[in-house]
């Protein structure tokens, strides 16, 4: 097992809209925890995304207040627990900053939520028939994650690394970290072909993120400029 804990890429920019997200995603949590399982119940039913009703354009529980369509963005906001919602902000603020550095605010935040979409779409094309909600932002950060690897293949990561009992810390190249954990990522939406998407991690929600990060990221910062930035 191995997690990050920091990367050794400066920012020249204050990534005022990274933490934005971190703190509109914490504040949703708190408010829906404070709720109790009725407020949780209530939010994933109706601001997660449901496959089967998107693919339909209907809510099939008549009390959904919105359309299946604004379930890709909402759904975006909303984590299953406080693990689920630490490792995905941690993900988001160790990439995220220098994404943001690159892209420019705002249009670091249309990436963000573009990325987001894209990976909600490849969950619903795999699983179109699936009840069962997708919510959080590990679509939209593997999207980040994508962009990374695009932008500092070759910064370093510094890294947790658990063996059985064993424990150290590592750097690694940037392209290799996230290769490492995309595969992960494809082998395990593999193995979950089998379920029919009846819940659990939504993986191919998590490619399909990281390849609009890895193709979608040249409509927003030229091609040459992208060469440059990788050498």
């Amino acid at each position: 097992m191995f997690f990050p804990y920091r990367d050794d890429n400066p920012t020249f920019t204050i990534p005022y809209v990274t933490i934005g997200l971190i703190v509109l995603n914490v504040l949703i949590f708190l408010i829906i925890s404070a709720g109790g399982i009725r407020m949780y119940r209530f939010s994933v039913i109706n601001y997660g995304l449901i496959p089967v009703e998107l693919v339909h354009l209907q809510n099939f529980d008549p009390s959904t207040a919105i359309p299946p369509v604004a379930n890709l963005i909402t759904a975006l906001f909303i984590h299953g627990g406080f693990l689920h919602l630490a490792g995905n902000m941690w993900f988001l603020w160790i990439f995220g900053d220098n994404v943001e550095d690159r892209l420019g605010h705002f249009r670091y935040l249309i990436f963000y939520i573009l990325a987001g979409i894209a990976a909600s779409l490849l969950h619903v094309a795999f699983f179109p028939e699936s009840t069962a909600p997708v919510i959080g932002a590990s679509g939209a950060i593997s999207g980040v994650l994508g962009a990374y690897a695009v932008l500092y293949p070759h910064a370093r990561v510094r890294t947790f690394v658990f063996i059985f009992f064993f424990f150290t810390t590592i750097m690694v190249p940037a392209a290799i970290f996230i290769g490492i954990w995309i595969l992960f990522q494809v082998v395990s939406g593999l193995l979950s072909l089998g379920t029919a998407g009846s819940g659990g991690v939504a993986w191919f929600a998590h490619l399909g993120g990281f390849l609009f990060g890895l193709y979608g990221l040249r409509l927003f910062t030229g091609k040459k400029t992208l060469l440059r930035q990788a050498d």
